[in-house]
């Protein structure tokens, strides 16, 4: 047994001190210092959605929190924007977009650029907040579980981004995903503010488009490094990506065909958008870039 702790001990060293990179806790960035902060965080969350926030709720009133939805899909609105546009200046600087190694020094460029990752970090942790919504509305049909499944894995995706390599191709992430979040948290805004939006067939339809270009787009991005054997960016992260976007984009394009291409089907209900797109104010998409 000691042998096996021992060993244990090792292996987590290893990871997160020796492979890891040293400047997201020597920075105090938040969350970074040590994994087992993310692991309380989520298993916090993971208690508060299942168990003792449905308790709390148990003999209580739904709680009207409009004007607190639309403050918060303001503030992911310009978050997601500003994070789009470092992004967007990353990129002018950056010599051969195929292959973008991480940049681990410290200069002045490369500790912005890190920075600007865990800013994006910051508005995953911020996207769990949603579900802690949805409890307080006592919405639970919509704490799916590929809702959960998405915030969950966006944020420790995004959590092994900083500690690991925070930078280089991993930009296009950033600057695709945030846009289209741009785009997602202005409808849910304007659904909070007027009722009316949540029956624009035409928007939700859009957003799916883009999401399923998003996909697609990152197939070919990810897919091209792993044919690039001289690449210094690492590998691992293309074959978690391709194929989990090659999953989302099949599955979003069987809700498209069944929702917008078959001529007799109602427009799509709160309960279809739920399964993969879109809801009152949320995305259940597992990557959703």
């Amino acid at each position: 047994m000691a042998l096996v702790l021992k060993r244990l001990y090792q292996g987590y060293f290893w990871v997160f001190t020796e492979k890891a990179d040293p400047r997201p806790g020597e920075l105090g960035l938040l969350f970074m210092s040590s994994p087992l902060y993310p692991v309380a965080f989520i298993f916090s969350y993971f208690y508060f959605i299942y168990n003792l926030g449905p308790r709390l709720m148990e003999n209580r009133k739904p709680f009207e929190i409009r004007k607190l939805l639309i403050a918060y899909n303001a503030i992911q609105i310009l978050a997601n924007l500003y994070i789009f546009y470092l992004a967007v200046l990353e990129m002018l600087f950056v010599s051969n977009w195929s292959c973008d190694p991480v940049d681990y020094s410290y200069s002045p460029e490369a500790i912005h650029t890190l920075k600007s990752y865990h800013l994006f970090f910051l508005t995953k942790l911020g996207d769990l907040l949603e579900t802690v919504f949805f409890v307080l509305r006592k919405r639970y049909r919509q704490v799916s579980f590929l809702h959960v499944y998405h915030h969950f894995g966006m944020f420790t995706m995004l959590w092994v981004a900083v500690k690991f390599f925070g930078g280089g191709h991993g930009t296009w992430v950033g600057l695709i995903n945030s846009l289209v979040h741009a785009v997602m948290y202005t409808y849910y805004l304007l659904s909070a503010i007027d009722e009316e939006w949540k029956k624009n067939v035409a928007f939700k339809k859009f957003i799916t488009q883009i999401q399923m270009i998003q996909f697609t787009i990152f197939i070919i991005i990810y897919g091209r490094l792993l044919l690039k054997t001289d690449c210094q960016y690492p590998r691992l992260c293309s074959y978690f990506f391709v194929p989990q976007n090659f999953f989302m984009l099949i599955l979003f394009g069987d809700f498209y065909r069944r929702t917008y291409l078959k001529k007799q089907n109602p427009a799509p209900t709160i309960e279809d958008s739920e399964k993969v797109g879109i809801t009152e104010n949320t995305t259940t998409v597992l990557l959703d870039r």
